[in-house]
């Protein structure tokens, strides 16, 4: 980034946005940083009404600059949307669009992805965003390569972040690809935050247990949550349901989307989590407890499923934490 002129960065604020995305993108281009010895971002708030309601009405924001702002930035930065079924509005889609097309450099956070979607701009591209939404996001734009497992995308033009401390990894990225590495590391230790999170979205992602609609598998399942601990089978599944295997793959297939085996893996590792996240720190014991069996199989179960070794998840999630 050209040092003679600032880089201009506005956020684009619509009604209902999430006041510590804003407060995010504040600290990390707004607020001066004398101590680098360089020019820092031009910072603007920007929105299509002169008053913007944030999230659950918290307060409003006035006095913010119009849309001019948006077109003339550099990066333009779109929030979360608190509903993404609620379509927005249309002069935020159309201010979008002209940055896109005149090449400024386009990024949201959380549920934003769902307004750069929306606004066409996304198509053919890889993007992320929140796991709680990912299912919807595809379905609603099939246009869009979603990779739901990561914290953040860097397409080029267009960077989206997952959920809303991801907007910290996205922005400090940021930082990164405009100043280097050694500003991107300052302003990292400045914010108390590390530079880079290792595991991606997946460590965060909750497994609920599935409804079944069909009460013929539930006897089954709540059999095999109470042996966990036993080198259970397909096979033990199916004689236990005293139906053939192959019955038993289709079942699962129609009621629970996913196969038997499958199931079985995600309760394991549920149940792993669950007792580091207690304080146990003996992994011979979480592995026999989750039915594991070794330790070695149950870091490698739980780095597939979560990115995070044992040790890193206990750091991340246990009491200590």
């Amino acid at each position: 980034m050209s040092q003679e002129s600032s880089h201009r960065v506005a956020v684009l604020v619509d009604h209902g946005s999430n006041p510590f995305e804003l407060g995010v993108a504040t600290e990390l281009f707004g607020l001066r940083r004398p101590e680098l010895d360089r020019d820092w971002y031009d910072f603007t708030l920007c929105a299509a009404a002169p008053a913007v309601t944030m999230h659950l009405g918290l307060f409003t924001l006035s006095d913010v600059a119009g849309l001019e702002a948006a077109d003339a930035a550099d990066t333009l930065i779109v929030p979360n949307r608190p509903d993404p079924d609620v379509p927005a509005s249309p002069a935020v889609l159309a201010a979008i669009r002209r940055a896109f097309d005149r090449g400024a450099r386009l990024v949201s956070f959380c549920t934003g992805t769902f307004t750069l979607a929306e606004a066409g701009v996304l198509d053919g591209r890889r993007a992320t965003t929140h796991w709680r939404w990912a299912d919807e996001f595809v379905r609603t734009y099939p246009r869009v390569v979603l990779e739901p497992d990561v914290l953040f995308v860097d397409d080029g033009q267009v960077l989206t972040a997952a959920g809303s401390a991801a907007a910290l990894d996205l922005g400090l990225h940021l930082v990164l690809r405009d100043h280097g590495a050694e500003v991107a590391n300052a302003v990292s230790r400045r914010l108390v935050f590390s530079g880079h999170r290792d595991g991606g979205q997946r460590q965060f992602v909750e497994r609920p247990v599935p409804t079944v609609p069909d009460s013929s598998l539930a006897p089954v399942l709540a059999w095999a949550r109470h042996r966990l601990d036993h080198p259970l089978t397909v096979a033990d599944l199916a004689a236990q349901a005293a139906t053939s295997q192959a019955t038993l793959h289709r079942r699962f297939q129609a009621e629970l989307g996913t196969t038997p085996l499958a199931w079985l893996t995600t309760e394991r590792i549920t149940l792993a989590c669950r007792l580091i996240e207690r304080g146990e720190v003996r992994l011979d014991r979480v592995a026999t407890a989750s039915g594991f069996g070794t330790a070695a199989n149950l870091r490698a179960q739980l780095r597939r499923h979560t990115g995070l070794t044992p040790s890193a998840y206990r750091r991340r999630f246990g009491p200590a934490a």
